[in-house]
């Protein structure tokens, strides 16, 4: 992708851990890169085909100024996410915010040390992701579109598409109800581990409880796939473990996304899904 580069912004604002910083307040430099597609502003000579960086260095500038966080870290992130939100044109934002005087003192000393900067870089980007979601308790239709309806109002997400609501058995040994099932696609924000407990917090405000494995649920959100990448941990697994197995995975999907290919089977969704039913 093409970039627009702002670099050394000046702000001078109240970031820091320390009480000092936040009350008294210091000089920060902001590098801004931004990753977008600007051949139509470039064909036809047009500004509003692209971005305009004089917009996105007041932002910056407001937002770096109006906001008080204990870490860079933080600033850096919520700048990249805010101008992605706030810009549609961005598709990656780079932010690095250097922080010259910052308070860095020899060990039992309150000699500062010497040094030209300290900073932070942080990169964020739209990202695709694929999610299976599921109710077999209550007013489960009723749940799911309240649900669908809640992660599209969060400002770092946006529902892209959505295939039928299906009925299914349930999956293992546990006797239960049918569930109602479904699969979305989202542009996300997030990061795969931040959209995980995005998720989490949606399925605990619909009453979700975890007691039993493969159990009876409210609601239940599953990230399917998240681009292509490939995670495998205790926590979070991408894409969906044994979704090949699972028709209440693969039929919605396929509504609305046969054509993704698994990035570890090499195979699409349509492909997964008529082997599971030839089976």
């Amino acid at each position: 992708m093409d970039r627009i580069y702002i670099e050394k912004l000046k702000v001078f604002a109240h970031h820091g851990v320390m009480e000092e910083e936040t009350i008294n307040g210091q000089e920060f430099y902001i590098d801004c890169e931004i990753f977008l597609d600007i051949t139509k502003a470039a064909a036809e000579d047009d500004l509003n085909k692209t971005i305009n960086y004089a917009q996105v260095s007041n932002f910056i500038y407001q937002y770096a100024t109006e906001h008080t966080f204990k870490l860079i870290e933080t600033l850096s992130d919520r700048l990249c996410k805010e101008i992605i939100k706030n810009f549609g044109r961005v598709k990656e934002a780079k932010i690095t915010v250097y922080k010259p005087n910052a308070p860095i003192t020899f060990d039992n000393s309150d000699e500062p040390m010497s040094f030209e900067n300290v900073s932070v870089n942080c990169k964020r980007g739209r990202h695709r992701a694929f999610l299976s979601i599921g109710s077999n308790m209550g007013d489960s239709k009723a749940i799911l579109e309240d649900a669908i309806k809640t992660i599209d109002e969060d400002q770092y997400c946006k529902v892209i598409s959505q295939s039928e609501f299906i009925v299914t058995k349930p999956y293992g040994d546990v006797a239960q109800d049918d569930f109602i099932n479904s699969a979305i696609e989202i542009e996300t924000v997030y990061e795969p581990y931040e959209l995980l407990r995005f998720l989490n917090e949606v399925e605990l405000k619909f009453g979700r409880e975890r007691k039993i494995h493969w159990g009876p649920r409210t609601l239940d959100l599953d990230i399917v796939f998240y681009d292509d990448v490939v995670i495998n941990d205790r926590d979070l697994n991408i894409p969906h473990i044994d979704m090949q197995n699972r028709e209440f995975v693969l039929k919605p999907l396929c509504e609305i996304g046969a054509n993704k290919i698994h990035p570890v089977f090499k195979k699409t969704v349509r492909r997964m899904y008529d082997e599971l039913l030839s089976r």
